[in-house]
């Protein structure tokens, strides 16, 4: 089955942005590098640690501008990152107790978006607007999420479950990366282990080879054996599949899974009881193309039966890992460049795990047409509430 022939098809979408009856008469499909990240999910968009008290950080998913901010309370709020008054960024405001105040004519907005005060307003002015969109926002994992599509939803969808993470056998490395590309880039990047001859200058000559995989609606998972075959392996390869403390050259099982819209990978040394290493991974769309995206990565790493041996290996296995990102980033980056250049996807992809994940990702992604047409599905567009009335005048 070719690529086409697995593509999913979209309706054809008519002038609001709605799906339209009718599928494309073009083509009948869609290209997934024009499938947007389905917004329903609770998405990293920043570090806890980077989000300092009354401070204000400035962040993005797929074209909406957000504004994150913690309170005296210490709680962390997201919203639209624009006053209702004159379209200024609030990520450019103040922060006084819970609330944000706007730096040009010092509008202040509650963490749920309402206007709480305008200073100078008087009964001779004209009625103010309701505020602007506040996203739900949680903290887990040493992250900032917000939940950027329907708030009705947020409660009902979990967080990401990491039982590794804060787990006495663990100690968590946290990564936080730009990367210019599409997300399905990456997803494809890590499940297609085939690709390690790009990292042949730090991890030698590795063989993979696929044990098992399988899909569903969801999700795709796969199993590779890994061997080490020759060539000089970084030190910090060694240390982080727990080789450099257990003086083995083993052969190791990686187990690799796209559950949407999320990524993990664990690796399993022979004969071991538990993962030497386990990797969760999200993919945040920048910009309204998606074509940019915010790489969260947390990889939590066994520590080794001898005290501070872990931490005395830390910065090998930083380098290590930023080299392969680095080698990783580079790749995508190039195919996404070339997707731009075409101005379509003209991969001719062979190898069924990669198809597999490439359906799942069409089919519980979004169009991006209709993300960017779609002022009506957010909660405040012109500084009114929407139908739903997310947002009551404060």
């Amino acid at each position: 089955m070719t690529e086409t022939d697995r593509a999913r098809t979209f309706p054809a979408e008519d002038a609001s942005g709605r799906p339209s009856p009718h599928p494309d008469a073009a083509t009948g499909t869609v290209d997934l590098r024009r499938v947007g990240a389905h917004p329903d999910f609770w998405y990293p968009v920043a570090l806890s640690r980077s989000v300092r008290s009354k401070r204000v950080v400035a962040t993005a998913f797929a074209g909406e501008r957000i504004a994150l901010y913690r309170g005296e309370s210490g709680a962390v709020h997201a919203l639209e990152d624009r006053c209702a008054h004159r379209q200024v960024p609030l990520s450019m405001g103040v922060v006084e107790g819970d609330t944000l105040r706007c730096c040009y004519h010092a509008w202040a907005y509650r963490g749920d978006g309402r206007i709480s005060q305008i200073p100078y307003l008087s009964r001779e002015d004209g009625r103010p607007p309701r505020g602007v969109r506040g996203y739900p926002v949680r903290e887990a994992y040493g992250l900032v999420f917000v939940f950027p599509g329907d708030p009705d939803k947020a409660a009902g969808t979990a967080l990401p479950e990491l039982p590794a993470f804060g787990s006495p056998r663990y100690k968590t490395m946290t990564y936080s990366r730009t990367v210019r590309c599409h997300y399905s880039f990456m997803h494809e990047n890590l499940l297609d282990m085939n690709h390690q001859f790009l990292h042949r200058g730090v991890v030698g000559k590795l063989h993979p080879e696929l044990l098992e995989h399988r899909t569903d609606a969801r999700s795709v998972e796969a199993r590779y054996l890994f061997t080490h075959t020759g060539g000089k392996r970084n030190r910090g390869a060694s240390l982080l599949a727990a080789e450099g403390v257990r003086g083995s050259d083993s052969s190791d099982v990686m187990t690799i899974r796209t559950s949407y819209p999320y990524q993990t990978l664990d690796l399993v040394p022979e004969n071991a009881e538990r993962p030497a290493f386990r990797l969760w991974a999200a993919y945040v769309p920048e910009d309204a193309e998606q074509r940019v995206c915010h790489t969260y990565g947390l990889l939590m790493i066994e520590k080794p039966r001898v005290p501070g041996a872990l931490q005395l290996a830390w910065p090998f296995i930083r380098r290590f890992t930023e080299r392969v990102f680095a080698e990783d980033r580079m790749a995508v980056e190039a195919e996404q460049r070339a997707w731009d250049e075409q101005g379509e996807d003209r991969n001719h992809e062979v190898f069924s795990l990669i198809l597999d994940v490439r359906e799942v990702l069409r089919t519980n992604g979004v169009p991006l047409r209709a993300r960017a047409a779609a002022c009506g599905t957010a909660q405040v567009c012109d500084g009114r509430a929407s139908a739903s009335g997310a947002h009551p005048a404060g």
